[in-house]
């Protein structure tokens, strides 16, 4: 067995168990080993029955069987087994549904370590199909179980025993492709040790070990990949653009461009033609970062005017149907003056209209497209596109960009992102793109007065979304879930040593469609609402933001789905429930979407936490409305792990190959990464000595998965 077995080789694995394997991405050995628990339950907080200060919380209580398993039959299809367990403080009643065997498991007499919850039933104590496990005095129970994401036609226990076996065959073919120096100097265990306390820890303190060790190759890796990157692009011929005079675009413009706007704008067109270019120039990778309003549109129309007005083509790719109309329709007018052919094309565009489009881009006679992801079709052929512009970069990973890119000669490429990150963290983060800062918002524009309250303004807040809505306005309201928490089947409680530690009792979750409801059944009949959330289709939730962004609702209730939405200016009141469980710059962003019109905005963030850190983080937003000083902020508090996994570059479903990262709030251990790399890179650029060379292996093995999933 080595890495590249195939999964049909391990025991049990037949034709119908490798399809669901296959489906879930698990081809190898090595999927599985890196196919990491998505949570622990914490099976070694043993209690005694008496410790239940609340029911329904998980634990782990060590209980002996006090009664033969009676089994008796509820209904056709369901029957229902009972038995007594307990130990010194109490006595529990247990029960399982269509499990019959487990009769013969529960024998009077035996031990067991049960895990589930305990709930009170008039006076008796009950547990409902608890997870066991035998006391064996030859086999120490776990303290901590992993609990793997899953899919279709697989369930934990067979999951977690392939990867067990996988685990366990680990020395005899593991190479640690870490160079020893860096292991050490960076205080970190051996590549072994990691993946086997991931799987299966000894201990707390073995498990965050180990995710430090593995949170740091990726971070390695990816910076490797990131140089390796930037030295082939650097190789690679764009098309260079003489012409890069914009006055003409300027003059049609009703308001005068900010500093930071002209200052993008000239970063842009030395991209686009550098003063030392020779018949030819590295391909531009740019990102220009803002925040909502501060004019990256303009720099972007800027960018692709200077490529249209010299004969290329230019397309601008946006997130979502909606996006792409507006964008449309803002910059239509200006080329249209300007004489430069510019067209639409989305999932929608009209079979016959789209045949005709796709015609004039193929023939070059419509020099700017604007779309969605009907862009990146392959039956979208281009003449000469020179620049691929794509709108809120965190909606689109390096598969989609590098797919838009690779359909003319070494395109240029420039990115639209509204995720303002630390300037500590901005060269990992947009590790493969150089940065242009929009730090300047244009004059004149209204503050957000933002607020703090808790559940006890509900009925004055209520008032006041009555009273926006009664002025003509209209109102979001930010949930952080889409639906009420129900029991995990897995029983599962989720353990993240890296993770924000939530507080004891945090207060309840709302959720969207439940929220929604109640608002629209009990409290506001008269009012238009609706809710949008991730788990809905494209065209439904663009449907939705279609009628908001028109008027025709009063209030839309959400998850952070419409943290990159569509520009509203009627939207004057921004609503954040449980805003203790959202970050600063989430928060930031979320307060952005109003605030865009003539009429003064307010955000109101609602939580009834208690936590001290809680509070201080929600009070900085009712100071701070630069989104740059609340990165910071939000960086000092909360660490990097964060901006990895809230929508950045970094983190695009599989692009870059990191996954645990999202993790991390250890801002040190990330830097150490890139420091690592860069010192590497310093002394061996190309990877060449000897000791490097299992270090070369793995980022080629990176580099082609990567390069494999763009292709």
């Amino acid at each position: 067995m080595d890495f590249n077995t195939p999964v049909k080789e391990l025991y049990g694995v037949g034709e119908k168990i490798e399809k669901y394997l296959h489906s879930g991405g698990l081809f190898s050995v090595k999927d599985l080993i890196y196919h990491f628990p998505r949570a622990y339950q914490n099976r070694g907080d043993i209690r005694e029955i008496n410790d239940i200060t609340a029911y329904n919380e998980f634990h782990s209580y060590i209980l002996t069987i006090a009664s033969e398993p009676k089994v008796a039959m509820v209904r056709r299809g369901m029957n229902i087994m009972k038995f007594r367990a307990f130990d010194g403080t109490g006595t529990v009643h247990i029960t399982y549904f269509n499990q019959n065997y487990l009769k013969d498991v529960f024998n009077v007499g035996a031990t067991f370590r049960f895990w589930g919850k305990i709930t009170q039933e008039k006076r008796t104590l009950c547990m409902t199909s608890p997870a066991y496990e035998p006391i064996l005095p030859t086999k120490a129970l776990a303290p901590l179980v992993p609990v793997y994401p899953l899919f279709s036609g697989l369930n934990q226990k067979f999951l977690a025993k392939l990867i067990s076996e996988a685990i366990n065959n680990l020395p005899s073919f593991l190479v640690d492709y870490l160079p020893s120096e860096i292991r050490l100097k960076n205080n970190l265990c051996t590549l072994g040790y990691a993946l086997k306390n991931i799987h299966l820890p000894d201990s707390e303190q073995a498990l965050s070990t180990s995710i430090r060790r593995l949170t740091f190759d990726e971070l390695f890796i990816f910076a490797l990949s990131i140089s390796k990157m930037k030295k082939a692009q650097k190789e690679e011929a764009a098309p260079i653009i003489y012409d890069t005079d914009i006055s003409p675009l300027l003059k049609l413009l009703s308001y005068t461009p900010t500093g930071a706007q002209l200052k993008a704008i000239e970063e842009i067109s030395l991209d686009l033609c550098p003063k030392n270019a020779k018949g030819q120039c590295v391909p531009m990778n740019r990102i220009v970062v803002g925040d909502v309003g501060s004019g990256k549109t303009l720099c972007a129309c800027a960018a692709a005017y200077m490529v249209c007005k010299n004969g290329f083509q230019c397309a601008l790719m946006a997130p979502t149907e909606i996006l792409a109309h507006q964008h449309y329709d803002s910059l239509l007018p200006f080329f249209k003056e300007l004489n430069i052919t510019c067209e639409l094309l989305t999932g929608s565009t009209p079979a016959k209209a789209k045949k005709e489009i796709l015609g004039r881009l193929k023939s070059g006679e419509t020099k700017l497209i604007i779309g969605t992801h009907a862009l990146i079709q392959s039956s979208v052929e281009f003449d000469s596109l020179a620049l691929a512009i794509t709108d809120e970069q965190h909606r689109f990973g390096a598969k989609q960009r590098a797919i838009l890119s690779k359909k003319g000669l070494c395109a240029h490429t420039l990115v639209m992102s509204a995720t303002p990150i630390p300037r500590t963290l901005s060269f990992m983060i947009y590790g493969d793109l150089d940065i242009s800062l929009i730090n300047e918002m244009p004059p004149g524009r209204k503050k957000v007065s933002t607020y703090v309250v808790d559940e006890s303004y509900r009925e004055r807040l209520n008032a006041f979304i009555k009273k926006q809505v009664e002025s003509g306005h209209q109102v979001y309201i930010v949930c952080p879930s889409v639906e009420e928490k129900r029991d995990d089947m897995d029983n599962t409680v989720d353990y993240d040593p890296f993770s924000l530690a939530l507080e004891d009792n945090q207060p309840p979750l709302k959720a969207a469609v439940e929220y929604a409801q109640s608002l629209q059944n009990d409290i506001f009949p008269d009012l238009n609402i609706a809710f949008i959330h991730g788990k809905l289709k494209p065209k439904e939730k663009d449907a939705i933001m279609m009628s908001f962004a028109n008027g025709e609702i009063d209030v839309l209730v959400s998850t952070t789905v419409i943290e990159v939405g569509v520009n509203v200016p009627n939207s004057t009141l921004m609503i954040v429930e449980n805003a203790e469980r959202f970050g600063l710059s989430q928060l930031h962003q979320l307060r952005g979407r109003v605030g865009r019109g003539s009429s003064q905005s307010y955000c109101v963030l609602v939580s009834d936490s208690k936590s001290e850190k809680a509070i201080e983080r929600l009070n900085i937003m009712k100071t701070v409305y630069d989104g740059y000083s609340i990165a910071e902020r939000d960086l000092q508090m909360r660490g990097p792990g964060d901006f990895f996994a809230s929508g950045t570059s970094i983190r695009q479903s599989g692009d870059t190959g990191l996954g645990i990262s999202k993790s991390c709030q250890d801002t040190e251990l990330v830097f150490s990464a890139f420091e690592s790399a860069k010192n590497l890179l310093s002394l061996d650029p190309n990877l060449q000595d000897e000791k490097n060379k299992a270090l070369k292996h793995e980022l080629s093995n990176f580099l082609n998965e990567k390069t494999s999933t763009i292709n």
